[in-house]
Formats: C-alpha cells, sequence, structure tokens
C-alpha cells in the first residue's frame, strides 16, 4: 500500500474516533456514489455532518485542511446532492474539514473546521 493511503486510512480511523468522543454518530464511512466520496457522515444535535477528512505526517508544506480547494468542495457537493437523494429526511447539513496531523511519537492533532460551504 502506498505511504499516502496508509497516512489517509490512519487518519480516517482518528477521525472516526475523535469524532464519537465528541458527541457525534457515525452513519457511514467513505460513502460513494460513482466516483464520489464523503469521507465520513455523521449527525449531531440533529444535524447531517458531511465530514472531508485531510491528514498530513507534517505542517512542513502547510495544514491539512488547506488541501481542500475549490475542486475538491465542488466534488463534495455533488456527492452531497447523491446522499441526499438517498436519504432524503435531512433538513440541515453541513459540510466539515477534520484537519490531522500525526506526527511520530505525538498524539494525533485534530482540528475541526465547521460549515465550510
Amino acid at each position: 500500500m502506498a505511504t499516502h493511503n496508509q497516512t489517509g486510512q490512519e487518519g480516517e480511523a482518528v477521525a472516526a474516533a475523535w469524532l464519537q468522543q465528541e458527541g457525534y454518530v457515525l452513519l457511514h464511512q467513505n460513502w460513494r456514489f460513482k466516483h464520489w466520496e464523503l469521507d465520513i457522515v455523521a449527525e449531531k444535535g440533529g444535524v447531517l455532518h458531511l465530514v472531508e477528512v485531510k491528514t498530513l505526517r507534517s505542517n512542513r508544506f502547510g495544514y491539512p485542511e488547506q488541501q481542500v480547494g475549490h475542486k475538491k468542495r465542488q466534488s463534495l457537493a455533488k456527492a452531497a446532492e447523491q446522499y441526499l437523494l438517498q436519504y432524503p429526511q435531512w433538513q440541515r447539513i453541513q459540510f466539515d474539514v477534520l484537519s490531522i496531523t500525526l506526527v511520530a511519537g505525538q498524539a494525533p492533532q485534530c482540528y475541526l473546521l465547521e460549515d465550510i460551504s
């Protein structure tokens, strides 16, 4: 497995645990429709949270959340449209980015950017 794939999987595992610790109920992980994907779909307080997880092993080239550009936000919107067609009961949704930095020998650093739309 490529290093970046392993980093991504580790980050998503950290993200799932962190979100649950913060009171989110995980509904789906890696939900896919065609070539679109939602990393984590969770609920908290009656709001559907569509969470993009970005993970890096250092901040040498910037912070993980800086990797979510315009094209990625468009892709998230397309995935969300399809998700809501399949699960139309949600009245309130928001897009979040969970930024994770994994540094060897240190606890993972998690930073949640809420409602990025």
